[in-house]
């Protein structure tokens, strides 16, 4: 052999490794995945404690006060890592934090309590507070964005800048056949209930699914499967939750309102909603764009928001 016929032996060998420890050690092969993932973003973890959970996150930029604080909130089902691959992006301009927010991802799980909107917000609060983050901008996804979207209405003096990435919380947004189909049937893909509806999930929230390899897939589909009972609790508090516009009218928080063209999860129109409920905001439609922008399209997402931002700045 060769030089060259070497080094393609050796390539298909290591691949073949490692698309068998992928296969055959599923929670280990995520965890380095997921590791690679955050060291190539910059991103380190932490974890503070609130009253009730322990929530663990993510930060990357710089932690010195230079830079302002940009918090990122995911979306049922989801967590801090959603933002991962879009934070390498937002890193040089911005500190960002990326919790996982009470009931999800990491955090300490509870049947027991309750996970309305309006106490999210609390525990958001209480979050910020133990991170000493007293002003901040806020970005969210589906759940997150009715989260971030409420906590700018409640703590108006602490928030910079909302962004509203297919956010939850109008009843524009509810009305798609997905949620319509919940509410008739109780049955909604963010609800896992077998390793296969992880397929499905993916589906419905994405136009184009982002890579995800086998043993992240297989990681998160048995942690949605373990939390099915948490989270058809909480599913059910958050379609419950009053609506943003039942509450709030004329808010003056400045808001980025993302909305991907193809989201099944959420109907599209929920962005005039938002549009007219925030009396400063620009609205951007992302045609080929599903329910999860910052998965689907992470450096046009992170440009449009940074592009949005140099806006303000110089409108001030």
């Amino acid at each position: 052999m060769n030089f060259l016929q070497w080094l393609v032996v050796w390539v298909l060998a290591v691949v073949a490794v490692t698309l068998l420890f992928d296969r055959l050690l599923p929670t280990k092969a995520a965890k380095l995945g997921l590791a690679l993932e955050r060291w190539r973003s910059g991103l380190r973890s932490g974890v503070v404690q609130i009253p009730g959970f322990s929530m663990p996150y993510l930060e990357g930029g710089s932690s010195g006060g230079t830079k302002p604080v940009l918090v990122l909130v995911h979306g049922f089902g989801g967590d801090k890592d959603n933002f991962t691959r879009i934070a390498r992006f937002l890193t040089p301009h911005y500190r960002v934090i990326c919790p996982d927010l009470p009931g999800f991802g990491e955090t300490s799980r509870d049947l027991q309590s309750t996970y309305t909107m309006a106490e999210q917000v609390d525990r958001l609060r209480h979050f910020l507070d133990q991170l000493n983050v007293q002003q901040v901008h806020l970005g969210g996804n589906s759940m997150g964005g009715f989260i971030v979207a409420q906590f700018a209405a409640t703590y108006p003096q602490r928030v910079a800048s909302v962004w509203l990435l297919d956010a939850a919380g109008t009843a524009a947004a509810h009305s798609s056949a997905v949620l319509q189909h919940y509410e008739a049937t109780g049955h909604v893909p963010l609800l896992l209930r077998s390793e296969a509806d992880f397929a499905v999930l993916m589906q419905a929230t994405t136009h184009k699914a982002p890579f995800i390899p086998y043993s992240l897939r297989t990681v998160l589909a048995r942690r949605g499967m373990a939390d099915f009972a948490l989270h058809t609790h909480i599913m059910a508090q958050l379609t419950q939750s009053p609506l943003l516009e039942a509450q709030y009218s004329a808010l003056a928080t400045p808001a980025l309102i993302v909305w991907g063209a193809q989201d099944q999860i959420l109907h599209p129109s929920g962005a005039h909603t938002l549009q007219a409920l925030f009396t400063r905001s620009r609205c951007i439609s992302m045609p080929g764009i599903g329910h999860l922008p910052m998965l689907e399209a992470p450096k046009r997402t992170a440009l449009d928001y940074l592009d949005y931002q140099q806006s303000l700045t110089a409108a001030a």
